[in-house]
Order: C-alpha cells, then sequence, then structure tokens
C-alpha cells in the first residue's frame, strides 16, 4: 500500500494534524497555533495543514478547520474573501508588446491600487470604475439589511473599494503558460468592508468567550455555536463578504483587460479558461458522512475536478491546477507558496539588488517597499507543489511578465 503523502500528529486533548509538508518548513509558532485549535472541543475528526502553512494573526495561514456546528471568526480571518481570479485569452507571447511598461502602466491607472502618499484609506484614492454601481447592485439589497442590524456596516469604505486591489501581497500580473498563451491573474478580497465585518465579529466572539468559554487554549480561537446570538448574523456577513470579494475581482479583471486592449493592438477575446476562487473563507461542506463548516484560511478548496488557482511569488511560477477530491485534506490545496519569514525580517535581510535580480525579466516594481514581496520571503514553489502532489494536478504553469502589487 502506497504511503500517504502527510504527516500525522496526535495532539494530546485534542485532535491530531495531518500535514502536507513533507520538504518544506514548518516554523515552531506556526504548529502551536495549529495544536491550540486541534484542543478546541468543536473541530471534526482532523486540522490539515496545506504546504505552504505558516503563522498568522487568528489562526495559521494554510490550514484547513473542520467545525461542528460553530464557526472561529478569526480563524476566517479579517481579508475574507480573498482569492485568486485568472483567464486565459486568445493572445500569444508574440502579441505582445517588446516594452511591457506601458502595459503595466496602463493596468496602474485602470484599476485602483496600492496607498497614495499621506492617504490613510488604501484603494480609494481614485474613482471607481464605471462597472462599479451595476456590480453594487448585486450587492446592495443583503447589505441593506446587515446593516439594519449593524448599522455602523453602511459608513465603511464598500462601495469606494468596489473594483480595488488594496495594498500588501495582493497583485495583477500578465502571464505567460507553458504553451505561450497569455493570461490575466489577480488576487484580492472583501477589502475595507470585509476588514470590518471579520474585526467587528470577531471582538464578539471574543466577548462571548469570556462568558462561555473559559478554557479557550487562545483567545483568537473564539467561537460562534450554531443557536448562539450572533451565529446567524455571522453567517450571513460572511457570506456578503465573501460574494463581495468574487465580484470585486470580476470588476478588476473586467477593467484589466480593457486596459490591456488599449496597448495591445490585436483583437482577442478573454475568458478562454477562467477561475474565481478564494482561498480565505468558510463553507458549509460534507465530509465524512458528517456537515460541518469548513475554514480555509489560506488554502482552496480542491474536490475531484475542480479547477483552482495556486500563485508563486514575485518572479516565480503559479500554477493552475484541478483538485483530486482528497478526503483527508477536506478537498483542499495550497493558496500558494507560503511565506518563509516576516515582512521585517525579509525588508533588514533582502537588498535592492537581491530584489532586482530576483524578478529579473518581470516588468515590475523594484523598489524599497516592495522587499518584503520579493521571491525569497516566500517559500519554494516547486516544494509546496510536491508536497501536494496527491491533492491536485497541475493543468497549467504559468509565468508572469507584468506584475503589478498593491
Amino acid at each position: 500500500m502506497e504511503q500517504p503523502n502527510y504527516l500525522e500528529e496526535d495532539v494530546p486533548g485534542g485532535v491530531p494534524l495531518k500535514m502536507w509538508t513533507r520538504g518544506v518548513p514548518v516554523e515552531d509558532e506556526a504548529k502551536r497555533q495549529l495544536t491550540n485549535a486541534a484542543r478546541l472541543p468543536i473541530v471534526f475528526r482532523h486540522i490539515a495543514a496545506m504546504p505552504d502553512v505558516h503563522f498568522g494573526i487568528g489562526a495559521t495561514v494554510g490550514s484547513v478547520i473542520p467545525t461542528i456546528k460553530a464557526i472561529i471568526p478569526a480563524a476566517v480571518g479579517v481579508d475574507i474573501g480573498c482569492g485568486m481570479i485568472a483567464c486565459k485569452t486568445t493572445l500569444t507571447a508574440e502579441d505582445l508588446p517588446d516594452n511591457l511598461g506601458p502595459l503595466r502602466s496602463a493596468i496602474e491607472r485602470a484599476v485602483p491600487h496600492g496607498r497614495r502618499p499621506g492617504s490613510r484609506d488604501p484603494g480609494a484614492w481614485q474613482k471607481p470604475p464605471g462597472a462599479v454601481n451595476t456590480a453594487w447592485a448585486q450587492l446592495e439589497p443583503e447589505f441593506t439589511e446587515l446593516c439594519r442590524d449593524y448599522p455602523k456596516l453602511e459608513k465603511t469604505n464598500h462601495l469606494q473599494h468596489l473594483g480595488t486591489l488594496g495594498t500588501g501581497n495582493h497583485f495583477i500580473e500578465v502571464c505567460l503558460d507553458e504553451a505561450g498563451h497569455v493570461w490575466f491573474m489577480l488576487h484580492s478580497g472583501s477589502r475595507g468592508v470585509g476588514n470590518f465585518i471579520g474585526t467587528m465579529f470577531i471582538e464578539l466572539a471574543r466577548q462571548d468567550a469570556m462568558r462561555q468559554q473559559a478554557n479557550l487554549p487562545d483567545r483568537d480561537l473564539a467561537y460562534f455555536e450554531e443557536g448562539s446570538r450572533y451565529f446567524g448574523d455571522y453567517v450571513r456577513a460572511v457570506g456578503w463578504a465573501q460574494q463581495f470579494a468574487a465580484i470585486n475581482r470580476e470588476v478588476m479583471m473586467a477593467r484589466v483587460i480593457d486596459a490591456a486592449k488599449t496597448v495591445i493592438r490585436r483583437n482577442f477575446q478573454s475568458h478562454i479558461e477562467a477561475v474565481n476562487c478564494h482561498h480565505n473563507y468558510v463553507s458549509r461542506e460534507q465530509h465524512f458522512g458528517e456537515d460541518v463548516y469548513v475554514t480555509r484560511k489560506g488554502a482552496v478548496s480542491a474536490k475531484a475536478g475542480e479547477l483552482g488557482i495556486i500563485p508563486g511569488s514575485m518572479g516565480a511560477r503559479s500554477y493552475i491546477v484541478r483538485g483530486k477530491g482528497h478526503p483527508e485534506s477536506f478537498e483542499s490545496c495550497s493558496h500558494g507558496a507560503g511565506r518563509v519569514m516576516s515582512r521585517g525580517e525579509a525588508k533588514r535581510r533582502f537588498t535592492l539588488a537581491d530584489h532586482r535580480a530576483a524578478t529579473e525579466g518581470v516588468e515590475c516594481r523594484k523598489d524599497k517597499d516592495v522587499i518584503d514581496e520579493t521571491p525569497a520571503a516566500y517559500k519554494d514553489i516547486d516544494a509546496v507543489m510536491d508536497a501536494q502532489r496527491d491533492l491536485v494536478d497541475v493543468v497549467h504553469t504559468l509565468k508572469q511578465v507584468v506584475c503589478v502589487k498593491g
């Protein structure tokens, strides 16, 4: 019988950990977080850790946490619905201009991103795209209902952030696949309104925990149980934020394609193949005969035949994958390469020369403000993919030629 590709560890007083981490580093703090989560009475069967696993705020990035009749808001996090969208076009490498600078500039003008100097509101400094009102029409009815119970939601920058990329590790890329076809790909989520929803309910869960969950191994692991005061409201709000995130990516992708058409002087079609997937979210699913809530924090659904996206870092390969539906991973795979060091450590360790060498051949920012996103700050994507070869098959291998960072 073939040996399983995961490593299994028993947790005293909790469920086991099953970790797809052969050949990739796992920091002690990440292991501690996973162990704490495994001791919660609401966790079902085991916790699955993906090969990009690393320490995170609230819960471990790269973890899949199944729970029975309960959800941990901090495990879902505040970047609710963050994920990826990618689409293949009829363009090939030969159709791209020799100088990719104008293409990058056109994309940067089309999609609000980053933080303007002196602004405290990232992404909101440019006027939203015209398609925002149409997109908002899909989101507004449920948002109005949520605002009746939580009026402070109305004061968020929900409409202003729709169609904007954000900061940090959010990005837009132009890529070439193994056959030389051009793809557009981007990474973003529910922006400020998702952050507000996540922060608000994490605090409400902590308040509940002070009264009812005295033996929590970590205050960040406070949870809502079905039937509790805020459970239903959280399910509604997080579901809406996940919808916002998916629509946000669609709005931006349309803008990216329109921008490319102003630079590339050839008619082309997009969405020949397309994927839009979350990697920070919660979903009600059935596993091992039980209805459970599956929280994927930095993990992608990989049901049998389902397409997903696993991006590498700036300068590294990315992958369009097809899930194998592995039951022990709760039908999941990694969401990327995963950080191997903190942003502060990356800024201390690497120089601009290091970053420029690592991103050679990619039209992207090469300044000190993106050193924390340099490829060496992340795990080796090839090792990550090898560690999860029983979870997904590679459908396309992408290499970026343009990268716009938030």
